[in-house]
């Protein structure tokens, strides 16, 4: 454990939630977790730093994100048009660059957003002492509105659950108390329940390819990838284990739900 590191716990949940993939244009997708990309801005805002401002201190926080409700994905549909009335331009472009209209005239387009609804995340973030408790004090006083992913969807809740001092990710994602919403807890059926994680290992199998090299929009943002590994963890849920009528053992396991990474 290295001396003077600090992990800062985040409660990342409200009814829509959008982790940004390399979708673009007017089908935006999402991915099934929040990225480092999105929460790296998030603490960005939080801060009032500007778009064009370097990031290079914020990319080398190691991330770790547990799935306490995954949610499930909703399709949004949108049109959109011209409020002058006239024709939209076409993708395509002249031998001088510049776009030309849609023939035959076309006055409205669809475009589709992906969400995800009703899930919560805990993210865990390490790195400096000193600069995850300016960021912590961020989040809890942010410059700017916070959200989680895309600007519409703003958390539910206080988002800071505070600074774990000389911790490792691991730890921390199975330490932390469950942070599903009330009516998932009620559902649970045992004293325990398992819960998917990913953390940022550099000896990890797996990538993400979600790290920002700016938020500048002028110049666009360029990702590069970082090494992962998942990992299972498992916390209390505050419920009592089920006994048989008999006043035998319980059932081995009996929070199992083979439809629980579905979010059914």
């Amino acid at each position: 454990m290295t001396a003077g590191h600090t992990v800062l716990v985040l409660r990342l949940a409200a009814p829509l939630q959008s982790w940004g993939g390399p979708s673009r244009y007017n089908r935006r997708e999402t991915r099934p977790q929040p990225t480092k990309s999105g929460i790296l801005g998030l603490l960005a805002a939080a801060e009032g730093r500007p778009r064009e401002t370097s990031i290079s201190d914020l990319l080398d926080l190691r991330l770790g994100v547990r799935v306490d409700q995954p949610g499930s994905l909703l399709r949004d549909y949108h049109t959109f048009s011209d409020h002058r009335g006239v024709p939209l331009p076409s993708a395509k472009v002249n031998t001088k660059g510049v776009q030309t209209r849609t023939s035959p005239a076309k006055h409205t387009g669809v475009t589709q957003r992906f969400y995800l609804q009703d899930a919560v995340f805990v993210a865990a973030l390490r790195g400096p002492t000193p600069l995850l408790e300016h960021l912590e004090h961020a989040v809890r006083h942010p410059a700017h509105p916070l959200c989680l992913g895309r600007r519409s969807c703003p958390p539910t809740g206080p988002v800071s659950l505070g600074l774990r001092p000389d911790a490792e990710l691991a730890d921390v994602l199975s330490d932390v108390p469950w942070q599903a919403s009330a009516h998932r807890r009620a559902q649970a059926r045992g004293a325990e329940v398992t819960l998917e994680a990913t953390v940022e290992d550099p000896a990890g199998d797996q990538f993400a390819v979600d790290v920002p090299d700016t938020y500048d929009l002028k110049t666009g943002t360029l990702f590069s990838r970082r090494a992962i590994r998942h990992l299972w963890v498992t916390v209390p849920t505050g419920q009592e284990a089920a006994k048989p009528a008999d006043g035998g053992d319980p059932p081995a396991n009996p929070d199992h739900d083979p439809f629980a990474l579905l979010g059914w």
